[in-house]
């Protein structure tokens, strides 16, 4: 089913290209920018007045003239300069919405350009704990392959976890050292004294030249193959694993594991596509590509390590091998890697030696999807008081703790009794979605402040607030004995103000759905059900639902029933359980 907006542009675009015999801008439609210019807008005969030598007025007047919308609109307006205003029929509302009625999918067709494409996200590094620095990654990056999967992509959801290269040589070095029962004996240490001892060991790394050289040994051991340095390796990527899967089993976020050293085997093809290519330059001993646009602070060539001096290789490398690999192996069509914004530079450089070496085949699409920064309320980099980076279990943990004490305080309030399971789901969904909600509700490309008190308010554009819509609609549908989605409605009417915005705000999501899928930005779909909520919040005021006689009871029923499906489906996409109670 096509949206409002979906249906104007095609009635506008077969009007238009009979009439004028030149290329037409774009987009045909808008919605309008007040509703007292109507609900939708063509701003197109202004363009053109300068193309056809026309005054504008009078090339919107010859498209009114042509245009069929009397199913749809009332008779279009023309204002200004020469806009053409245009106001949608409430019997064709109707019409829509209850078309929806029986659509699980609300209106929402599957998307014309779904391909076969790749999401890599979170990437965290075994033998480190995830921090706050891995929140948005895993929480944009599950977010945009939701939707792309509702919209009908086939997506495979990649972890390219740190799982190989010079930390372990480190790792490994020291902990024979200081534990050597952790190369041998599984689970033998805490990840977090994992992370001490890796620490401890980075610093020896950087202070002790023989201590490097030995690293550095290990490191060639563990790639050529060798029986201890694997297991012991693989003890310690199990350990980090296990803890990862805790997170991302609470957070609901299903990944495909397939870390650095996937790519081992095929590194050293790598280098030889480049040489073919007539890439490669030997730059104090290290194989290097230099490119152009890419220079150091003092303004000479800076080029892409691809094999280090020593014969060892990098990410660099890796990401060329990833890249060729999916492409090839995987056949997708698309990749989008969803890292902060400090990586662009590297991406730039991977994606554009890529392109020279034929890596990246003409037709097939590679985009770095960033991201800013995490900000506390004080404006600067979110760490604990201590300086450290905050755990990501921890700042989670606090979030469902915060939620289980507003909770028991408003309990404590009303004079509810309620038992420890609802109270405990309560939390954690309240908990958890306002995190995920917090940062997907922010434009990506931003830094934004992280505030417990911001994202748990009951008022606002938060988690809390939807949620509350919806269990508020549920209440609606306890206290009338209703089944709203087993309901069929009869004559639908739409009179009041409120009914009539409520109406065009659900039959904009496919639109919304449309723009999240060319723009890669979650906060068009927070932004369209922050706004949903209050119009809903806004007829729930207006109108009576339960005590307003028929037809206008059923009407209103199913502005209910479709307004609850539309929030649980966005806020599902955005990776966020919904409550039936509150």
């Amino acid at each position: 089913m096509s949206s409002p907006l979906q249906q104007l542009t095609a009635r506008f675009a077969e009007t238009l290209a009979p009439l004028f015999a030149v290329p037409l801008p774009q987009p045909l439609v808008v919605p309008a920018t007040n509703p007292k210019f109507g609900d939708f807008q063509c701003n197109i005969a202004l363009p053109l007045a300068k193309t056809l030598g026309q005054p504008p007025r009078t090339i919107a007047a010859q498209i009114v003239e042509r245009l069929e919308l009397g199913d749809l609109c009332q008779a279009p307006e023309i204002a200004g300069p020469g806009f053409i205003n245009l106001t949608l029929k409430p019997e064709y509302l109707a019409a829509q919405l209850r078309d929806l009625q029986g659509d699980p999918r609300l209106g929402v067709e599957p998307s014309p350009n779904r391909r076969r494409v790749i999401v890599d996200f979170s990437s965290p590094n075994i033998a480190k704990e995830m921090h706050v620095g891995h929140l948005r990654s895993t929480i944009i990056g599950d977010c945009l392959a939701r939707t792309l999967e509702f919209l009908g992509y086939d997506v495979l959801r990649l972890n390219h976890v740190g799982d190989w290269g010079t930390q372990f040589g480190m790792l490994i070095t020291y902990l024979r050292e200081v534990h050597p029962q952790a190369l041998t004996e599984a689970d033998s240490l805490d990840l977090g004294d994992l992370v001490s001892f890796y620490r401890q060991a980075k610093a020896r790394f950087d202070a002790d030249a023989e201590f490097k050289e030995i690293s550095r040994q290990a490191v060639v051991a563990l790639q050529g193959g060798d029986p201890e340095s694997l297991n012991a390796w693989r003890l310690l990527c199990d350990q980090s694993r296990r803890e990862f899967a805790r997170i991302y089993e609470q957070l609901d976020i299903c990944l495909t594991e397939r870390g650095e050293s996937f790519y081992n085997p095929f590194l050293e093809g790598v280098i030889e596509r480049l040489n073919q290519a007539g890439l490669l330059t030997e730059d104090q001993g290290a194989q290097c590509v230099f490119l152009d646009g890419f220079n150091n602070k003092d303004g000479a060539p800076l080029p892409l390590i691809v094999q280090k001096s020593d014969g060892g290789y990098n990410y660099a490398t890796t990401d060329l091998a990833a890249l060729k690999y999916r492409f090839t192996e995987d056949q997708v069509d698309a990749i989008f890697y969803v890292t902060d914004s400090g990586q662009a530079n590297h991406f730039a450089q991977v994606f554009q030696v890529a392109l020279r070496a034929g890596l990246i085949p003409p037709e097939k699409t590679v985009l770095h999807v960033p991201f800013g920064l995490v900000k506390g309320e004080d404006g600067k980099k979110l760490k604990t008081r201590s300086g450290d980076t905050i755990r990501l279990q921890d700042l989670l943990d606090e979030a469902v703790a915060r939620a289980r004490q507003d909770l028991e305080s408003r309990l404590e309030s009303e004079g509810r009794t309620e038992s420890a399971d609802f109270i405990n789901e309560v939390a954690q969904r309240v908990g958890l979605g306002a995190v995920k909600y917090a940062d997907l509700s922010q434009n990506r490309l931003s830094d934004y402040c992280f505030s417990y008190d911001k994202m748990l308010a009951l008022q606002g554009n938060t988690a809390p607030y939807l949620l509350y819509a919806y269990a508020r609609i549920q209440s609606i549908a306890r206290e009338g004995d209703l089944d709203l989605e087993q309901r069929q409605i009869g004559a639908l009417e739409l009179a009041e103000p409120s009914e009539l915005t409520l109406a065009k705000a659900l039959l904009a999501l496919p639109d919304v759905l449309a723009e999240v899928e060319t723009s890669l930005l979650p906060n068009r779909l927070c932004d369209y059900l922050y706004e949903l909520s209050k119009h809903f919040n806004r007829f729930y005021e207006d109108c009576p639902i339960l005590k307003a006689p028929e037809p206008q009871r059923g009407s209103r029923l199913l502005l209910c029933d479709l307004c609850a499906r539309t929030l649980k489906l966005g806020l599902g996409l955005l990776g966020i359980a919904v409550l039936e109670r509150m």
